[in-house]
């Protein structure tokens, strides 16, 4: 489950943009960045912006698109919530492997404002306070 509003951020630049308000957030990869970017860096790229941002409620899911392997080696390293396709090979096992770690595997991403696009960083702050309106009122986002 998603507690907060889902920002996709592309970097570190990207993950210090959607803290900066100070309202919750789920910083969510681009899809399938598990698979071309990697766990490792997906893992220092959260690091980082919590250091910056330690107050700020925040969590983290790493895309791996229909990427099994590199699911299961995000979860080697600690990073344990993921969207994984349900068509992925070995997605139950995926899954049973998060829910011990405490963390979860989605089977797609949930709705998000991708930074990328064009105008995003001027809609963040009402994403934030909207969305989070929105889990306010029917207890989590789903």
């Amino acid at each position: 489950m998603v507690l907060y509003p889902a920002v996709i951020v592309h970097g570190l630049a990207d993950a210090r943009a959607a803290l900066a308000p100070g309202l919750p957030v789920a910083l969510l990869s681009a899809t399938g960045a598990g698979v071309y970017a990697g766990c490792l860096w997906w893992r220092e790229v959260v690091a980082q912006a919590h250091a910056e941002y330690p107050a700020v409620p925040m969590i983290d899911i790493l895309d791996c698109a229909d990427g099994s392997g590199q699911a299961m080696a995000a979860l080697r390293v600690g990073v344990g919530r993921l969207v994984l396709w349900r068509n992925a090979p070995g997605w139950s096992s995926v899954e049973q492997i998060a829910l011990r770690q405490a963390g979860f595997v989605l089977p797609e991403a949930p709705a998000a404002l991708d930074l990328a696009a064009h105008g995003a960083m001027r809609q963040l702050p009402v994403w934030l306070q909207v969305r989070s309106a929105i889990r306010d009122s029917d207890g989590g986002l789903r």
